[in-house]
């Protein structure tokens, strides 16, 4: 048995819907929408639903290039 902060490989979801990818990934559904079109992720159709790949999605993400953040400057006292 595992903790609830352990996930195995089987308790990670295979595909998400649209909304529920777009919400994981913290992307719009329309930048979902486009990432399928440009064929960044990868999307099945089971019926009327497109499933995004979960990990596609994954791969997706961390290709994306480090964030690049400078520290707060500090004020004049």
């Amino acid at each position: 048995m595992h903790s609830s902060s352990e996930l195995s490989v089987s308790d990670m979801p295979i595909a998400y819907t649209i909304p529920n990818a777009a919400n994981v990934a913290g992307l719009g559904r329309t930048t979902i929408y486009e990432l399928i079109g440009a064929g960044k992720i990868e999307a099945r159709k089971a019926g009327g639903r497109t499933l995004v790949m979960a990990a596609s999605l994954r791969d997706y993400i961390a290709g994306l290039p480090p964030a690049q953040i400078a520290a707060p400057k500090a004020k004049a006292a």
